[in-house]
């Protein structure tokens, strides 16, 4: 009797979900092909309607190994496939979660999300591109997203984004 091993593969994301609370997709991105639209409508519909009262973290759900977190009125999720590392997919959510959180300034809401969009697809393409994990740390996201520092309130800075701004402050006063 011969067992097949799996080989291992960097494709370790097969989709990365973020739906409002009725179930409604806010943002969705595929790495598996398999799917058309009908067919992801459906399966988003199926695993809103499995996650949205459970307390658990993960599911396994139509051959998919799925994570989740919930924030107010969102629904955020990274999918695996069915042999994929539960921790490696939630280390790729928190990272996700907590990036949206930081660039949303602690408002992960619908409206607060619409409204950066744009910011949040830049920080879902720097962590996972084409299904490969690029990035795990939120920090790391925030600053390649481009978040200049004088957006962030100044509670919220380092102690070198806040010498780095006071430096650049005194060198253009000193240059006019």
């Amino acid at each position: 009797m011969e067992s097949t091993i799996l080989e291992p593969s960097l494709y370790t994301i097969q989709g990365i979900i973020i739906l409002d609370n009725d179930g409604y997709r806010v943002f969705a991105k595929y790495y598996d092909k398999q799917m058309n639209l009908k067919e992801q409508k459906a399966f988003e519909k199926n695993l809103f309607n499995k996650t949205h009262r459970a307390n658990a973290e993960v599911i396994m759900l139509d051959g998919y190994t799925c994570v989740y977190k919930s924030s107010v009125d969102l629904f955020f999720y990274v999918i695996g496939g069915s042999n994929e590392n539960c921790l490696i997919l939630a280390s790729v959510l928190n990272c996700l979660y907590d990036a949206a959180n930081q660039i949303l300034r602690k408002n992960v809401e619908k409206r607060s999300l619409l409204d950066n969009l744009d910011t949040i697809i830049l920080a879902i393409d720097e962590i996972c591109d084409g299904g490969i994990i690029l990035e795990a740390d939120s920090h790391s996201v925030v600053q390649r997203v481009a978040l200049k520092p004088e957006d962030i309130p100044l509670g919220e800075q380092t102690v070198s984004q806040i010498l780095h701004s006071a430096r650049e402050q005194l060198k253009w006063s000193i240059l006019r």
